[in-house]
């Protein structure tokens, strides 16, 4: 099959999204699937086809790095149209402009598939009849999560049922199989992601100064970039700035390695999250999560089973969770079996193979 795959945000820089469209890339291409992928950027390579360099626009607490040029129009066209496939799949259908173009501009059946979750709608409410223009022209839209289906179908004003969840994916094996990086000495708590405001970071920092006076020795791990690193870093007294090491980001294949050495994964974002794939990555590396209690977490992690839900925001609540995890090792390696138990469901291969079943009814 020829699949086409439109990501509207810039490949180059680091994303979830982005993340995503190359996994998936890679699968069905290994399992035999002819695929390009179509996405801003400044030049092609690996089978992308960039469309023209990206702006990065606020949104949803983050920054978006999306195409505005009026020429990414035509080039969006011209890279569908000349690949001649038998499906696009657009992710974030009604982003401007790769995808707002893709998810408009071919008579080519088409999936979209919905990525974000908010609190906040209001701009989303005001464009409607636009957007759900646009979602009623995709032949199937997929949500990645239930928090991501009510926020887009509630947004929309269109049923529940319009919607199928295929969730985001991620490598079990690759993250089960890695070997913990030797120098890292219990407890050693980790955290992932962009650093910036929604993500929490300084939740966690909070925390760790509640933890000490009982847990002198417990450190933190941090991997990732963003613009609340000097920030965070500036919170840390200066007698405790050695417990906690700013990684900065780490290489792919190095990732699944700090998740096997963290003795728990802590993820205490504020909000803005539709799935939550830091969560199934430690997850898949056996190691249980302490996190923030927001709808897309709740879609992957189980209370209690796999980890623990504390309230956003509350970094006693977060501290009470981590220490009592801590604690207790047995139930620490109860929880990271089930976890990783329950993270097959969301491995590549799975997810990749109810993608290609869409496909295949649709073009059929």
């Amino acid at each position: 099959m020829r699949v086409v795959l439109v990501s509207p945000y810039d490949l180059d820089v680091p994303g979830g999204v982005q993340s995503h469209v190359a996994h998936l890339a890679a699968e069905l291409r290994r399992g035999g699937d002819e695929v390009r992928i179509v996405a801003p950027g400044g030049r092609d390579r690996g089978g992308r086809v960039a469309v023209g360099g990206s702006v990065r626009i606020p949104f949803n607490d983050s920054v978006a790095p999306i195409a505005l040029d009026p020429r990414a129009v035509r080039r969006t066209r011209e890279a569908i149209s000349s690949f001649a496939p038998d499906v696009v799949h657009v992710h974030e259908p009604a982003v401007p402009l790769v995808a707002l173009t893709a998810s408009l501009g071919t008579d080519v059946p088409t999936v979209g598939t919905y990525h974000a979750w908010s609190e906040r709608d209001r701009a989303y409410r005001s464009a409607r009849p636009a957007l759900r223009r646009v979602a009623r022209r995709l032949d199937v839209r997929v949500a990645v999560s239930q928090a991501a289906c009510e926020y887009h179908s509630r947004a929309l004003g269109l049923s529940e049922r319009d919607f199928r969840i295929i969730p985001n994916a991620v490598d079990v094996e690759r993250f089960a199989s890695a070997s913990p990086i030797p120098g890292h000495a219990p407890p050693t708590l980790l955290f992932v992601g962009r650093l910036e405001r929604r993500k929490g970071l300084e939740q966690l920092l909070r925390a760790l100064l509640l933890l000490k006076p009982d847990r002198p020795d417990v450190r933190v791990l941090v991997v990732g970039e963003g613009p609340e690193r000097d920030r965070c870093q500036a919170m840390i007294p200066a007698r405790l700035r050695s417990d906690v090491v700013f990684l900065g980001r780490v290489d792919a294949d190095d990732l699944p390695r700090f998740y096997r050495s963290a003795d728990l994964f802590v993820s205490p974002a504020l909000g803005g999250e539709s799935f939550g794939i830091v969560l199934l990555e430690a997850m898949a590396a056996g190691t249980p999560v302490v996190a923030s209690d927001i709808p897309g977490y709740r879609s992957v992690l189980r209370h209690e089973l796999h980890g623990r839900l504390v309230p956003p925001g509350d970094p006693r609540a977060l501290a009470d969770a981590i220490a009592t995890l801590l604690d207790n090792p047995a139930l620490r390696e109860a929880m990271g079996r089930e976890a990783q138990v329950a993270a097959r469901d969301y491995d590549w291969a799975a997810v990749t193979a109810r993608l290609r079943s869409l496909y295949g009814q649709i073009a059929g």
